[in-house]
């Protein structure tokens, strides 16, 4: 008899306790979720600016445009395709390349 009335007096206890479990998952994964906003904004969120302004950069090149590719290369654009661009980096002297390649689009008279 003794048991069973300690096992009685235990119960409310065990739910009251499963109810606070609950809260304290909770509350320990706000650190987790606030972690990731701050990312989100810090990090993501930038990084994706980023890459719509260098789409829009892309889109805009013009033909007579003075350009920097990712290698270093200075050139004048000559010819748009779809996917490739063509630069006179010296008289004569035209590479193609892809269109991503470009990373900077140069005041005009930059080159000389």
């Amino acid at each position: 008899m003794f048991i069973s009335s300690a096992i009685a007096q235990t119960a409310p206890l065990a739910d009251a306790a499963a109810g606070g479990g609950l809260m304290s998952t909770l509350t320990s994964m706000l650190p987790l979720v606030l972690m990731f906003v701050v990312l989100y904004f810090v990090m993501i969120r930038p990084q994706m600016k980023k890459q719509k302004e260098h789409r829009a950069m892309i889109e805009a090149l013009a033909k007579g445009d003075e350009v920097v590719t990712g290698g270093g290369i200075l050139g004048k654009v000559t010819k748009l395709g779809d996917g490739y661009v063509s630069l006179e980096i010296a008289n004569g002297v035209e590479i193609q390349l892809q269109r991503s390649a470009v990373v900077q689009v140069l005041p005009k008279g930059s080159i000389k």
